[in-house]
């Protein structure tokens, strides 16, 4: 994500202010069933405590520093970086890229996933998690593997006033 100046301020963003996320659209993502083949993504790993990441700033920017070397980066409406908690301890990180990346981790996604969006601060995330498990039950289906999908960066969501974020579980 480049940062760039938004001279054409809409609801909840203001003139001059620096804005590096795209305003996210959940009506897209909510409650959907997508399906993926082989769907392209950087993977690294963040170290957490706790579930609080550590390095987690130094991970995307590195990244996304190689990324932009190797001309890979999405479209902004088509960023993604998806969360895999592992443990307490620490998260595998996945960030959708056009084509491969020197001296990255690359991996590809396939599968169907049912999604959920959800609004609100981080410290929701558990009651976030247990709604998603009832609406996977509700829709007659097992669950195989729940990643998050954080749509907007900490100061983006400050600035939007919005923190959207989208859990996709494999099904």
């Amino acid at each position: 994500m480049s940062g760039s100046i938004n001279d054409n301020s809409s609801e909840g963003e203001k003139v001059g202010e620096e804005i590096c996320c795209p305003r996210f659209n959940p009506e897209p993502w909510d409650e959907k069933e997508i399906q993926w083949e082989n769907k392209l993504f950087v993977k690294d790993v963040v170290k957490s405590i706790l579930h609080i990441p550590l390095n987690y700033g130094k991970v995307m920017t590195s990244n996304s520093e190689k990324i932009e070397v190797a001309n890979a980066s999405p479209a902004p409406k088509d960023y993604m970086t998806l969360s895999y908690e592992k443990s307490a301890w620490g998260a595998d990180i996945f960030i959708a890229v056009t084509k491969d990346v020197p001296d990255a981790n690359m991996v590809k996604i396939s599968g169907t996933f049912l999604t959920k969006v959800f609004e609100g601060p981080y410290s929701q995330m558990k009651n976030w998690m247990q709604e998603m498990d009832e609406y996977v039950k509700s829709q007659n289906k097992e669950q195989q593997k729940q990643y998050a999908f954080y749509t907007t960066c900490p100061k983006c969501a400050k600035k939007y006033e919005e923190n959207y974020v989208v859990l996709l579980t494999q099904v």
